[in-house]
């Protein structure tokens, strides 16, 4: 082995234990929090355009059409760099928090949303013939055959958000992304690093899938009886 080889071994392993802590301490919590906080906020919104709630309708639209196109990049440097200059100023961590729960709320309220208009029309009719109002036919009737469909879809988003959690390095996060960011600019080895970190990442989301394998499989089954 040559010297240069013997120095990128040694590295990558010194380097390994600090990336895997900052995953588990920052990466993997931020994308938990966010994802948690985003589901709140998407099943209020696909609950409010799904009942077609008339004076909040067009508000969530708006707010679903601006964070759908646009960067979620940007979405971060606008919370971080830009609300200082009007004098709203956020640390790191809560401002990464904030932007990934508006990703998140926009794209899983969609799911969502399709997710309870997948059910059919018949059952609403149904339920409004029984006498039940359009909040408890949501609750009773639409929720637990929605969140079947919506399951798969969500779980996928999740995995994606562990990935995209990297993008909170650009506003000082030091998640696993940045942790590798500033041990290469120790250490110069950019390749060997950054492709240990993409491995780390892969690590992650190799778990995930199969819990969410599990999940589904599990959760399929108790929607069954």
């Amino acid at each position: 082995m040559t010297d240069r080889m013997a120095r990128i071994v040694e590295i990558l392993i010194d380097s390994f234990v600090p990336m895997l802590k900052a995953g588990l301490t920052f990466t993997v919590p931020l994308a938990i929090i966010s994802f948690l906080l985003g589901l709140v906020l998407a099943f209020i919104v696909a609950t409010i355009r799904v009942l077609n709630i008339k004076c909040l309708n067009p508000i969530v639209r708006f707010y679903v059409w601006i964070i759908r196109g646009t960067p979620l990049l940007v979405q971060l440097f606008i919370i971080f760099y830009g609300l200082p200059s009007i004098g709203i100023t956020l640390d790191a961590l809560t401002a990464a928090m904030i932007g990934f729960t508006l990703n998140v709320g926009a794209y899983s309220s969609e799911t969502i949303r399709a997710a309870m208009m997948s059910v059919s029309k018949g059952q609403w009719e149904a339920a409004h013939a029984l006498g039940l109002t359009k909040n408890q036919t949501l609750i009773y009737i639409i929720i637990p055959q929605a969140v079947k469909v919506a399951i798969p879809p969500l779980a996928n988003s999740f995995i994606s958000l562990v990935k995209d959690t990297s993008l909170a390095a650009v506003v000082t996060v030091r998640e696993l992304f940045q942790t590798a960011q500033i041990i290469t600019a120790r250490t110069y080895e950019p390749l060997w690093l950054y492709m240990e970190a993409a491995l780390i990442y892969l690590m992650f989301c190799t778990i995930l899938t199969l819990v969410q394998s599990k999940m589904e499989m599990k959760f399929t089954k108790n929607l069954a009886h």
